[in-house]
């Protein structure tokens, strides 16, 4: 039997997040808004499919593709899929399921059919137009918090920003988490500048370095980052980048590591 899309205990968290539809103007006979839930349904149909909004089967009862396309920008404006993201990294942190003994930082590059901002010559694909996604994570796997750049953005400039991106993690007493205590990451990071800064901000950074000989033993605990980039492009809207905006790849993308989460988090309920 298929599961469901949108399960009751992954919609009573993200309902509460929700803002309330904007009250219409005028009083006029016309359709109905969609239900948000429907909505939800149908986003969640295109992320995991990869099918484009235009094609989304009006059997699922959400109007058009364009309505779950705009309700789409309209929460990830209000900032949805963040809360959900830190809220589910609250609970994964309050049943112990986050290391913050230490993370790694890695990323994928992936082709862009569409072009669009941060979109570049892919250095990996014979130049074609392409972006990028770079994730960091814990020991454990879980994403803490990813970004979107250009195929042709080097990696070591997006360290800072993903270790300032990662939110304050409550679930425990005290104050929120948010730095791990080490970093680990290949040899596209490696610049003594950037180690300096981890090391301002109270991290540790354990970074490969270039010209050297190979089998350092990163790779055994590294390895958890490359795992959850190869879980995103399961969900194939994240497989390849059709979507010109980048602000809606990007809510895409920030959906798909709450879905990692809440996948973790259910796992270690049961």
């Amino acid at each position: 039997m298929a599961k469901p899309l949108l399960p009751e205990s992954l919609w009573k968290r993200i309902k509460p997040l929700l803002p309330k539809p904007k009250a219409r103007r005028f009083r006029y006979p016309g359709r109905k808004l969609v239900e948000d839930r429907k909505a939800l349904i149908c986003i969640l149909f295109v992320l995991k499919t990869g099918i484009s909004w235009e094609d989304l089967p009006q059997e699922m009862g959400c109007g058009s593709g364009m309505t779950c396309w705009r309700r789409l920008r309209y929460w990830s404006k209000a900032g949805v899929w963040q809360k959900l993201h830190e809220q589910l990294l609250a609970e994964l942190n309050g049943a112990d399921q986050i290391d913050w003994s230490r993370a790694s930082v890695d990323s994928r590059s992936f082709r862009a059919l569409g072009g669009g901002e941060k979109t570049g010559p892919s250095p990996v694909d014979r130049r074609k137009r392409g972006s990028k996604h770079h994730v960091i994570v814990d020991g454990r796997g879980m994403p803490l918090a990813a970004t979107l750049t250009a195929a042709n953005e080097h990696d070591v400039k997006q360290l800072e920003p993903l270790v300032d991106a990662v939110p304050p993690v409550c679930g425990k007493r005290g104050h929120p988490r948010r730095r791990p205590k080490r970093v680990y990451a290949d040899r596209a990071y490696d610049s003594d500048p950037h180690r300096r800064k981890l090391r301002r901000r109270g991290i540790e950074p354990v970074i490969a370095r270039r010209n050297e000989a190979h089998g350092s033993g990163l790779g055994r605990i590294r390895w958890v980052v490359e795992r959850t980039l190869s879980w995103l492009p399961r969900k194939r809207k994240l497989r390849v980048r059709t979507d010109r905006r980048p602000d809606i790849h990007s809510a895409l993308l920030s959906l798909g590591c709450a879905l990692i989460c809440f996948n973790v988090l259910m796992a270690s309920l049961c």
